[in-house]
Parts: C-alpha cells; structure tokens; sequence
C-alpha cells in the first residue's frame, strides 16, 4: 500500500513538473491565444475587430501553435484568467479612463487613439488605420499618382518598414521629394486632413478632426530611410542632396545614431577606430552606453584600452552638446565608410 502510495506521489509530481514546465514555456500570446479558442468563432471574431494588424498576426500564429496545449494547461490558464478579472474593481474595469490609460501604456499615445478611436465612445478615428491592413504594392498603387505632399502624410503613419516598401514602388523621381516633405512635417492642417479623406473616401471614415495632426518629421523620415535598401536609401539621398543639402544632413544625423554602432561587426568598428580620431572618439564614447562603450574597448588591446580609458578620464566632465556633436561626427565618418563598402550600418540590407 505504502509502495503504491509513493508511486501515486511520484506521478503526480512528474505531472505537476510537466505542466510546470508546459506553462513556463507559453507567451503571453499563447496563453490570449488559448482563450480565443475557449470563446468560439463568434466572439473571438468580436474580440479581434478591435486588433491591429500586428496584434492580429501573433495572435493568429499563436492559435495555430496552442492546438497541442493539455487540458490541464489549459485549465491553469482560464483559472489565471478568472482570477486577474476578479481583482478588477467595478471602479476601474470599464471605465473609460481605466481604459485610456492600460492603452496608452500598452501602445503609446499614438497607437492607442487609433484604437481607443474604435472601441469608445465619442472617440473619432483618424481613418488612416485602414492603411495598416494593406500591403506595400496596394498603397504605391494608391497614391502613385497623388500630390508627393499627401504621400509624405501617408508614408508617415505608416510603420518604418512598410513605408520602405511603399517608397520603393513608388517612381524614383518623386522619392526624395517625398522623404523632403516626410522631414518637413510637423503638423497636419484639417483641410489637408480633409483632402487625404476625399481621396481614400471608401476607406476612410469621413470623421475628420477639427484638431492639427502631429506627423512626420526628421525622425520619422530617418526611420523610413533606415528600412530603406541600399541602392533605394542612395538614390534618395542623392536627391536631396540636390534638393537641400541642410536636410539631408539632418536626416543622415538621425538615421543610424550612435548607439547602433553596437550592431556593427567588429571588422568594422576597428575600421572606424583608424579612421576617427581618438579625441573624438573619447568625447563620443562619454555619453555612449556601456553597451557601445564595451563593443569600443573590446576592439582594443588591453594597453590599448587601459591608455584610451585613462585618457578619456582625464578630460573630466563635458557638455551634453559637445559629447552629441562628437558622435554626430564619427558617425559621419562612419557613413562614408559604409558608402565606399568599409563597413555596414545595418538597415534594410539584402544578404547571400
């Protein structure tokens, strides 16, 4: 009896370190995923409508990955699920402010009035979400022939990599001059709000704000360019060199910062130490992250680095201004190297 006891004891614990270990391994996803499959079609479909489309992408894998989860796994997790509503006070759960706020913290600001836009009351949509649910190719072929001003709106909502794409398709003679006025904006007058609706009007909801829209700028043209692939990112900038050098400038500036020197292989970062001067260097390296700083000292020689450390010590405290002009500096050299092929930046490079 005392034997089978103990072997009921035994599998029970093997059991238990087995869903232990089943749910250790499930995303926060896979468990959402889980719970979409306990709804049934009907209200999972509900649930979803309120998604973006990044949202309904992992959701949607991770329901085809959770079809082998175990019962038990799968009780753990309604149980969880039951337990986090319950904690919930009827003063926070559902009202709007509770909800603004989990959203705004989940999505930021921007991505969580497009959604807060859909699912509260009195909230009005942008009515440029339509475009996250269309491909690259879609939206070219939508505003190829529109004003390069209302394309720069466009390519501005849109994510990094998916306005790369959309720049790609559109004619290489109105790049720059789009990626120029992306630079450019900072906000969006309602009747140029009003015309963007007048041109997509059967998708777009024709609930305009009275209100300016914050869009594009120099980041944001920076970041569409970081996506770019190289030969696109050339020809664009090219362009605007031509265009207006100053802005050029100040787009290159903010497309591969320093900080994404840790990105960099060490061939090139010994390629960018003989290149830069090392005053510079030290500057640049003293408002750096230790991250960017190991990835610096861990291309030098102990000697090397013992003599580089002591030196950049010894300049003491510097201004925030002058350590930023210095790393704008190196990266500058940094770039021209990755235009003569010395070293690669990264972005939206193709490999073989």
């Amino acid at each position: 009896m005392a034997e089978k006891d103990a072997l009921t004891a035994e599998a029970e614990a093997a059991a238990a370190d087995k869903l232990r270990n089943e749910l250790s391994i499930m995303t926060g996803t896979q468990r959402a995923a889980v719970l979409m499959l306990l709804l049934g079609e009907q209200q999972a479909s509900e649930i979803i409508k309120f998604l973006i489309p990044k949202e309904v992408q992992s959701l949607g894998g991770a329901m085809v990955t959770v079809s082998d989860v175990s019962q038990e796994a799968v009780n753990v997790i309604l149980d969880d699920f039951v337990a986090t509503i319950k904690k919930q006070s009827s003063l926070g759960l559902g009202t709007t402010d509770y909800v603004e706020k989990v959203f705004k913290r989940a999505l930021g600001d921007d991505k969580a009035a497009s959604v807060l836009g859909r699912i509260l009351p009195g909230q009005s949509s942008k009515g440029l979400d339509i475009l996250q649910w269309m491909d690259a190719r879609s939206i070219a072929d939508m505003i190829r022939t529109e004003h390069p001003q209302v394309t720069a709106i466009i390519l501005s909502v849109l994510e990094n990599q998916v306005a790369a794409d959309v720049l790609g398709y559109l004619p290489e003679a109105t790049r720059s001059e789009i990626i120029q006025r992306v630079a450019s904006l900072e906000t969006v007058q309602p009747t140029a709000m009003i015309e963007l609706e007048a041109i997509m009007k059967k998708q777009f909801s024709n609930n305009s704000s009275a209100k300016s829209s914050s869009f594009g700028g120099i980041k944001a043209a920076a970041q569409i360019m970081n996506s770019t692939k190289t030969a696109l990112e050339a020809s664009v900038m090219s362009g605007l060199e031509k265009l207006d050098p100053e802005l050029r400038l100040k787009i290159q500036d903010n497309m591969f910062t320093f900080e994404n020197l840790v990105g960099v292989e060490n061939k090139g970062i010994q390629v960018l130490m003989r290149n830069a001067d090392p005053d510079l260097l030290m500057i640049a390296l003293k408002g750096a992250s230790e991250d960017v700083k190991a990835k610096f000292f861990g291309n030098m020689s102990e000697r090397a680095r013992g003599m580089f450390k002591d030196d950049m010590d010894a300049k003491g405290l510097m201004r925030i201004a002058d350590v930023e002009d210095a790393q704008k500096q190196v990266m500058r050299i940094a770039r021209k190297l990755s235009d003569s092929g010395e070293l690669v930046l990264g972005g939206g490079e193709d490999f073989v």
